[in-house]
């Protein structure tokens, strides 16, 4: 995929009305400190356009970027923040799932879990979530430049058997550094654009 054009277009906060877009949308779900931002950034081949920051939980909106004018990628708030309190957790989650039940034009959701830990409890409630608002994620399995080559099956299994997810989720190893795995997500992005 060769990336023309990126813009930020809408910024939703917790009391903001979501956007009623005609293009087909790809969410970005993931615990606080995943690197969601950086895989963002490198799916837009931008370096620092979705804003990565070393103190989890910055992004507490849901951001819509325009690409191409073909579609959104849609950056959702990061989960399991420990320092954010009950309330606004609270809110995120609200947040979080009035968008994934409304959203009309919501194709994928890319759920993120770092590779070199088994998924947590946080992990394992929005993998169920969002397989309850019927979706099936795909699973990015981030960081994985931090592993060696010989752990890379064991963490993915792991990762496969804490989610209980069957043979056919797609689980796609991914790093920032080496941009490994950005054409195999490349490939399910057209592969939904198409259907669309």
């Amino acid at each position: 995929m060769v990336i023309k054009t990126v813009n930020l277009e809408t910024v939703c906060g917790i009391t903001s009305t979501l956007p009623q877009n005609t293009l087909p949308e790809f969410a970005f779900a993931g615990k606080s400190n995943v690197g969601k931002s950086s895989l963002i950034n490198a799916l837009m081949n931008r370096k620092s356009y979705a804003r990565t920051s070393a103190q989890p939980g910055k992004t507490q909106t849901i951001n819509f970027y325009n690409i191409n004018d073909m579609l959104y990628y849609v950056d959702l708030p990061g989960y399991g923040y420990a320092n954010a309190n009950e309330k606004v957790k609270a809110q995120w989650g609200v947040m979080i799932e009035k968008y994934l039940r409304t959203s009309k034009q919501l194709r994928l959701v890319f759920l993120l879990i770092d590779i070199r830990h088994a998924p947590g409890k946080n992990d394992i409630q929005m993998y169920e979530w969002i397989k309850s608002n019927g979706f099936e994620p795909v699973i990015i399995a981030t960081k994985a430049d931090k592993i060696k080559r010989s752990q890379l099956d064991k963490c993915l299994k792991i990762i496969r058997e804490t989610l209980h997810i069957g043979s056919n989720t797609i689980m796609i190893p991914f790093s920032a550094v080496s941009k490994a795995g950005r054409e195999e997500i490349y490939e399910v992005l057209e592969r939904y654009i198409q259907n669309s």
